[in-house]
């Protein structure tokens, strides 16, 4: 892989669970808030890399002395690297969903929240079958989680886990359809997990309010299109596939950059294709086609990727690596992996969580939300 020009990346590295923990931080900001969460980061890596696409230097900087350090920079750099510190600490606007009827929901973005999985297909790696011949159950399982705390309900009717097949979307669309109606004229903030534009469009008119494409808008040329002219929030994915098969095609020369260069690219064509940018999310797709070591490598650097400007969503839930990381543990045995996985994500500023088990996550957000609340308390200033 080669580059016009060298690139910047701002990655964010050492963090504290409040302002008061940051030696100085009541003379100057010592840390900052980053993008608009409870999460608050020190240190920050400047990478270059080079034309060759390596990495040319990696210098460590504190917070109150990037800005210094970005005017430093070649001309060419600059630009962007200001782009990328703004990015990092904007705060992003909640989430604006409106439904039909006038009515509408909204989504905050200062805390995590959580997207339920509802699988509606016979053959999903974890929870293939349970949905996917009766209506009521899985109604039944979505207004579970909404019960529970999760703030949108994510609808698929195709598996993309490796080795499985494409269907056609008239299937697809017979499949979600009438779980995605009764949510959504329940009250329900509906995703459509789909790839086809044809299934977007089935599902928007059906009531789903977000579009979750794991191609990112890439497998179907009327996609972004469609997206476009929704106006609903978009979440686009990263996957080295562009065919049917998502997780073919991968070759990284370092796979934390090359995700970062490639869901900006993806971005941008979503940009000009007429998505707004306020309704974009990334997900920087673990497990899609990416080896154990790669996907620890993309999750240790989840900071990175708010330099793009755009919330961030997180779908780790029960993954193999998980199971390869916890003695071949199968699916619906990578509870207590997936939660701490979740937890690290929190940690980082990760806005929405793409979970299986809503209740149990939402649960463990509550709890790092009260740690979080009560850091914001200086202790020692209540001694004196």
């Amino acid at each position: 892989m080669g580059f016009a020009m060298p690139k910047l990346y701002i990655q964010p590295l050492t963090f504290a669970p409040s302002p008061q923990a940051i030696e100085g931080a009541d003379e100057m900001p010592g840390a900052i808030r980053l993008a608009g969460t409870m999460c608050y980061a020190r240190d920050f890596a400047l990478i270059v890399r080079s034309e060759a696409g390596h990495v040319q230097s990696r210098d460590i900087v504190q917070a109150p002395d990037v800005a210094a350090a970005l005017a430093k920079l070649p001309p060419a750099l600059v630009e962007d690297g200001e782009r990328q510190w703004s990015n990092l600490r904007m705060a992003h606007p909640a989430i604006e969903l409106q439904f039909p009827d006038g009515s509408g929901r909204t989504i905050r973005l200062d805390q995590p929240q959580v997207m339920g999985i509802l699988n509606v297909t016979p053959d999903s790696f974890s929870d293939g079958g349970s949905f996917d011949d009766d209506v009521d159950t899985a109604v039944g399982r979505g207004v579970d989680m909404l019960e529970a705390g999760a703030a949108i309900i994510d609808v698929g009717g195709e598996s993309t886990r490796p080795g499985a097949s494409t269907i056609w979307e008239g299937d697809e669309i017979r499949r979600v359809i009438p779980a995605i109606e009764r949510l959504a004229n329940g009250g329900a903030a509906v995703s459509i997990d789909t790839r086809k534009a044809a299934v977007m469009e089935a599902a928007l008119e059906a009531g789903a309010r977000i579009i979750n494409d794991v191609s990112g808008l890439q497998y179907d040329e009327r996609s972004a299109e469609v997206a476009a002219g929704s106006g609903c929030p978009v979440v686009i994915m990263h996957a080295p596939g562009k065919g049917d098969d998502l997780h073919a095609g991968a070759k990284y020369q370092n796979v934390v950059l090359d995700v970062f260069d490639d869901l900006r690219a993806r971005r941008d064509a979503a940009l000009k294709a007429g998505v707004k940018r306020d309704n974009i999310i990334l997900d920087p797709g673990v497990g899609f086609g990416k080896t154990l070591a790669e996907n620890l490598a993309i999750i240790n650097s989840l900071p990175l990727f708010h330099a793009l400007g755009h919330p961030l969503l997180l779908g780790v839930s029960r993954k193999r690596f998980i199971g390869a990381l916890s003695n071949e543990a199968p699916a619906e045995k990578r509870l207590a992996g997936s939660l701490a996985v979740a937890t690290m994500a929190l940690d980082m500023g990760v806005q929405i969580l793409r979970v299986h088990d809503a209740a149990e996550t939402v649960q463990a957000m509550h709890v790092w939300r009260g740690l979080r609340d009560g850091a914001l308390t200086d202790f020692s200033q209540l001694l004196r």
